[in-house]
Order: structure tokens, then sequence, then C-alpha cells
């Protein structure tokens, strides 16, 4: 199967799921095969957000106005060009999808299929409802992946090559498990922002946007800020404030109100605003409405212990601190070559 054709299809694919991508869903007639797909993804959207309450309609309109934004020619091209894709040799690659945000292993998907290999897929029960659908909206409007993308429930078997995504408990399963086969195996990582105290309320604001899109669920999510010594967090508090309805959902509000119970009782030091809690804490991983904090004395030194403790970090927010960081509210706009982990899967897949 041409590359070419399969970049093609994508490309098609996010001109369908641009259309449910704002406030109000708009059908496209233009839009190949729309009579078929339009309305049942609508029912999808519904069943998804139905079937799991982190995924409110906002958040799964922002992940698909994400993917629509990424899968354009010029994206995808630009993408690829990195890469020889003369010699594939197509395999089979499972992937095992994590299901905490809406089609949270979509590039895993992409990546497979553009490599010229068939996927078989296994994916959460917290996330089932749009990928299937979009799959077969791929295989109208390119008929050559009919047979080359597969969805099970069952265990995975006749695979040649994995990518599984899971907490840290489930990663040592899968290292174990697929021990013999190529693999890429993702555990827990939370994102961090350095702050210096000189950010203007525009870059807290921005920032907002990385802690608390997804609920916070995501692993691109800000879960801890580094500030300087005796930061003051009016200015944080103030900056963030536009996203005080997130407590009106249920969801987030019990884990709010579970979470500052225990904080309390616990007699743990903390600053609240009514729907975000800062506590002081080493970890990286926070709970839900919960933002860890550390303080640091020299920006030298924090850099080199960031360094030491990479393997927990996904993103790294900040202006002028480090390379490769992120600017504040970046976190939820990959491009397709921001690899999670940092680790190339194009590159591990030509090369099984």
């Amino acid at each position: 199967m041409q590359l070419q054709k399969r970049i093609n299809a994508f490309v098609k694919l996010g001109e369908f799921i641009s259309q449910f991508s704002n406030d109000v869903i708009t059908k496209d007639d233009n839009i190949e095969y729309n009579d078929i797909f339009f309305d049942g993804f609508k029912h999808q959207l519904k069943l998804a957000q139905e079937h799991n309450g982190w995924f409110s309609q906002e958040n799964i309109k922002f992940a698909l106005k994400s993917w629509s934004d990424a899968l354009t020619k010029e994206s995808l091209n630009k993408w690829i060009s990195a890469y020889n894709f003369d010699n594939v040799s197509p395999k089979q690659v499972a992937i095992i999808m994590a299901g905490n945000i809406p089609l949270v292993g979509f590039h895993d998907f992409l990546s497979v299929l553009i490599s010229g290999h068939d996927v078989l897929v296994k994916q959460s029960s917290n996330d089932k409802q749009l990928l299937p659908y979009l799959a077969k909206y791929l295989e109208y409007v390119e008929p050559s992946l009919k047979g080359r993308i597969t969805f099970t429930e069952e265990k995975i078997e006749g695979f040649d090559a994995v990518i599984a995504t899971g907490s840290n408990n489930t990663a040592r399963y899968f290292e174990y498990y697929f021990k013999g086969k190529p693999s890429i195996i993702r555990n827990n990582r939370n994102s961090v922002a350095v702050l210096t105290g000189n950010e203007t309320e525009e870059e807290l604001e921005s920032l907002s946007e990385d802690i608390f899109r997804y609920y916070g669920l995501g692993c691109r999510n800000v879960s801890k800020l580094f500030v300087p010594k005796n930061y003051n967090f009016e200015g944080f508090f103030k900056a963030i404030y536009k996203w005080h309805p997130i407590i009106e959902g249920a969801k987030y509000a019990n884990n709010y109100d579970y979470n500052k119970a225990v904080y309390l009782m616990s007699e743990f030091d903390m600053l609240e605003n009514g729907f975000l809690m800062i506590k002081e804490d080493q970890s990286y991983a926070s709970p839900i409405a919960t933002v860890f904090y550390e303080q640091y004395n020299n920006l030298d030194q924090l850099k080199e212990k960031i360094k030491t403790e990479n393997d927990q970090i996904q993103c790294i927010v900040s202006k002028g601190f480090i390379e490769n960081e992120i600017a504040f509210g970046g976190t939820q706009k990959p491009q397709l070559w921001d690899y999670a982990d940092s680790v190339d899967s194009v590159e591990f897949l030509l090369s099984i």
C-alpha cells in the first residue's frame, strides 16, 4: 500500500473530524461519505460522554479539534519526511491503550498504519466508542486499509511487536509478558511547570489550561509546580480563576471534597480556592483537584534534579529554563513529532 494513500486517508479523516470539533456541530456536504458516517459519529460522541463521566462534551471536542488540526497534509508530510519507509515489511503490531483522555491512543494507531503495518488494538473500557468508528471511516476512504485494522477485547495473540501504555504496576506486567517481543512500554508520567515569580498574568492563565484540561487526567497535564522559596500564590490563584466552573462537574467535585477532607483530617498544610488545592509535596503525581508544589533555592540545582528524575516527567512547562521546554498553555497541543516519553515510535516501527 502506497505511503501517499495512507497519508491521504488520514487527511480525509481529519476533515471528517473537524466537523465535530467546534461548539456547534455542523455538517459539511463536501466531506466524503458524510451521509453514511456523520449522524453515527454524533451518536458515538453521546455514548462516549454517557459511558465515561470524565469525557465531557468540551473535552471530547477539544481532543477532536487537536486531531483535526494535526491531520493535515502539511503536518503529516513534515512528520514523515524524517523517515525512510521504502523497506518496510508489514508486521502485526498490537497496541494496548490507556483510557484516561479521549482518543489517547490515537497517535500510536496513526503511527502503526502510517508505517505500513497492520494494527491490533486492545482499548481501555473507558474509551472504546470513538476509535472503532473512525477506523471504519478510514476503511471507506481508503479500501486498502480493510483487513489491516483489528479491535479485540480478548487476550491479544499473533502479533509481532507491541506498544503498551499503563500504570507503573501494569507496565511491570507488560515488560514481563512481552519480553520476547519488540516493544515500547509506557508507565506513569506527569508534567511539571517551573515558575520564577516573574510570570505575567497571561502566562499563568495559560498555565491553567495545562493544569485543568481533561480534568488533569493526562500525562501532559501539569500536576506539580516548582516555585522559588516563599513564592506568593495570590497571583497564581487570580490567574486561574476562569476555570472555576470545573467544580460543577460531579466527578471532579467529589474528588475535590474527598481529597480536601483527607488533607484536613491529616492536618496537612494546603492552600485552596474552592476548586483547586495546592499542597507542598515532593511527589509528581497529584490527586485530582490538587497540584503539588516544591520550593527551590537555585535554578541550576533544580535543573539537575529534573534531569535526574526525568523518567517521571512527560513535559516541562517554563520560559527560558531548559531545552525542549513547552510554553505556558502548550502541553495539550502536541505536534505529530512530539513523542510520548521522548521515544520515537515511528523509528521503532520501522526497525521491527
